[in-house]
């Protein structure tokens, strides 16, 4: 039986992004809210399409650019049918595309609340002395990989600074100075924990 216990963590952010804009009745840059709502405009045979943001103070309207001056024929109707009728997951997908937002708006507020999935991919919590875990994002986060693990495992990031001197602690593909930074889609973190008196809490911990 294997002595390395693997599992996947998939981790969505739990708040949109929310543009910081300008705010014409509040005189000052305000975030934006996601409305979850479309706006679809026809003039002809062409087609806008924007997501209704709402300033958090006053409710004030902005509009993210989804299609601009689009040919109907071009776009798929099951997509327009969506538009129409603000499917709720449509309205999630643009409005957690931080980077689409960033390039319309300029600068955005990122939340470091995230939701976190774990599936065991290998291995048994009671027959393990080592940790793999594989980071998959679906969407981007401003959460530094030291507090998710912290937060997750049930350790200081002290102690996975320790784990990290000793070289029991590996990241791939950048190294231990992927530490303090923003967890990207696609890291594979290896903790050995033999040596560890709390390993089985440790691993219960990662797929719990």
């Amino acid at each position: 039986m294997s002595s390395t216990l693997r599992v996947r963590w998939t981790i969505a952010p739990a708040i949109a992004p929310r543009p910081l804009i300008n705010c014409n009745r509040c005189g000052d840059i305000k975030p934006y809210r996601c409305s979850e709502k479309f706006r679809v405009n026809a003039n002809g045979k062409r087609i806008d399409v924007w997501l209704i943001y709402r300033c958090v103070s006053c409710d004030n309207s902005w509009n993210f650019t989804i299609l601009e001056r689009r040919n109907r024929r071009d776009i798929e109707p099951a997509l327009l049918t969506a538009l129409e009728s603000n499917d709720p997951a449509l309205a999630r997908c643009f409005a957690f595309d931080a980077a689409a937002l960033r390039n319309r708006a300029g600068r955005v507020e990122e939340s470091p609340d995230v939701t976190v999935r774990k599936r065991l991919m290998d291995g048994e919590p009671g027959h393990a002395d080592a940790l793999a875990l594989e980071l998959r994002l679906e969407g981007t986060t401003p959460l530094r990989l030291d507090r998710l693990l912290a937060g997750e495992l049930g350790l200081s990031r002290s102690r996975l600074q320790t784990l990290d001197d000793r070289g029991l602690l590996t990241i791939e593909p950048d190294g231990a100075k992927a530490l303090r930074k923003p967890v990207r889609d696609g890291l594979a973190v290896r903790i050995d924990l033999a040596e560890e008196a709390d390993c089985p809490a440790i691993l219960s911990a990662a797929c719990r």
